[in-house]
């Protein structure tokens, strides 16, 4: 799904073509362009199934359920072929340290709807939350968006100035950072962190940054990387979840803009009521 956006989306600065978007079943391309026409692919996680729909009236879906990666690719190209819209991706996962192209995997196919379900109400809540911090700076911002590699919903403020980048560093990260940013998302938890959590980082790092002050108290600095994070369930078990990730949110662009030099002042949203 990601990939076919990646292949026929325009581009976008920064890699925001590639991304998925929160809705409010689960998750969705927005309109991708094929000809003449658009077309959507959207994950209804509430109800577990894939829908595709076009401009020109078309469309179908189908249930995820225990599907194998390898049929689920046959159904979507297969689905969105029979509407005269013939994809051509690179079928191979993208860093993920798995030697199954997608239209040969039929090893990874099980499903929890349960936690399907549960993911798809928390990241319609988090893309609320993040959407009312994004509306209090009036600098360039990142839309709020899913990347599909690591399954992070993330926003990204930038400064305006170039980051200079090392002349071996590859592609993908030349664009991403070719400008100061601080970054803020949400993840439900890798091979490194084994449970969910809100993070930000500011890149290129500043000195000083992991002596600023973090809120709510339970906030905290990684030991390398100059990563702040905060746990989902110190989050949901607050009294107001809402106001503590938000509290989260501008301590660490605080810590950021005050270290890199940012103008805070001046992306400071001023009210027009």
């Amino acid at each position: 799904m990601g990939k076919i956006r990646l292949q026929y989306a325009p581009f976008m600065n920064h890699w925001w073509h590639v991304t998925l978007y929160a809705s409010p079943r689960g998750l969705t391309t927005g309109p991708i362009p094929y000809g003449h026409a658009t077309f959507e692919i959207s994950f209804n996680l509430l109800d577990n199934t894939l829908i595709v729909s076009t401009s020109e009236g078309g469309g179908f879906s189908f249930a995820l359920d225990d599907l194998p990666v390898a049929r689920f690719y046959e159904r979507l190209v297969g689905g969105l072929g029979a509407l005269g819209i013939r994809v051509s991706i690179n079928t191979t996962p993208f860093d993920l340290e798995d030697e199954h192209p997608l239209d040969e995997d039929v090893f990874h196919c099980a499903c929890d709807r349960d936690s399907v379900a549960r993911y798809a109400r928390v990241l319609g809540q988090i893309d609320q939350v993040f959407k009312e911090f994004a509306g209090r700076s009036n600098g360039k911002q990142s839309p709020v968006h899913l990347y599909w590699h690591s399954f992070d919903l993330a926003v990204t403020r930038f400064s305006g100035r170039r980051s200079p980048q090392p002349e071996d560093v590859d592609a993908v990260t030349r664009e991403a950072y070719s400008h100061e940013v601080i970054s803020f998302g949400f993840w439900p938890g890798d091979r490194n962190l084994r449970e969910p959590a809100f993070y930000s980082y500011t890149a290129p790092e500043p000195a000083g940054l992991t002596d600023q002050p973090l809120h709510p108290e339970n906030a905290s600095w990684t030991p390398e990387g100059g990563t702040a994070l905060l746990m989902y369930e110190d989050v949901r078990k607050s009294e107001s979840p809402q106001e503590t990730l938000l509290d989260f949110l501008e301590s660490a662009y605080r810590a950021g803009a005050k270290t890199a030099g940012w103008n805070l002042e001046g992306f400071r949203t001023r009210s027009t009521v």
